[in-house]
């Protein structure tokens, strides 16, 4: 059995709360379950591709991450349509090249979107809705997209962490 991670920055939503508790409680889980995977390493090791065919990494899934929080929220349910990407326009280039990029400072871009997300959604309700390619998108939807795209990639920072340094835990 893998051991659950342990740290009082990172709770289980309660049992029963209302529903928008309950899915923003779930995403700020999965933010700090990113973070703390990539705690206690070196750049190195952040980097580190460890899956040969993947472009995959913890300082990788951060640029990702912060990518994917400035698209849902700012773009899509904030109408920010001319956010720029904050990594390039190419596919994947928020994961790949690595050598010249700054832990500290991926690791506050990416906090700095998680806080603009916040924000955004913290004066909508979650039926309220943004355009995702000409369609109505909900913040409810944007929610639970956020916490299985999270999810998927923490599974994946799971086994990054294990081949870095031998530690388990979700």
């Amino acid at each position: 059995m893998v051991e659950d991670l342990e740290d009082p920055r990172r709770e289980d939503p309660a049992f029963v709360l209302s529903e928008r508790a309950m899915l923003e409680g779930w995403l700020e889980y999965h933010r700090t379950t990113l973070l703390l995977k990539c705690e206690g390493l070196d750049d190195t090791a952040r980097k580190a591709r460890p899956v040969a065919t993947s472009k995959l990494s913890l300082h990788g899934l951060v640029r990702h991450m912060a990518e994917v929080e400035r698209n849902w929220f700012r773009r899509v349910l904030g109408g920010e349509s001319d956010s720029p990407p904050i990594y390039g326009e190419g596919h994947d280039s928020e994961l790949v090249p690595l050598d010249t990029a700054v832990w500290q400072t991926d690791l506050d871009i990416w906090q700095a979107e998680c806080e603009a997300s916040r924000r955004a959604a913290s004066v909508r309700e979650l039926d309220d809705t943004g355009l995702r390619r000409g369609e109505p998108c909900s913040l409810r939807w944007i929610y639970v997209h956020m916490i299985e795209e999270y999810a998927r990639h923490n599974g994946h920072a799971d086994l990054i962490r294990e081949m870095a340094d031998g530690r388990v835990g979700c």
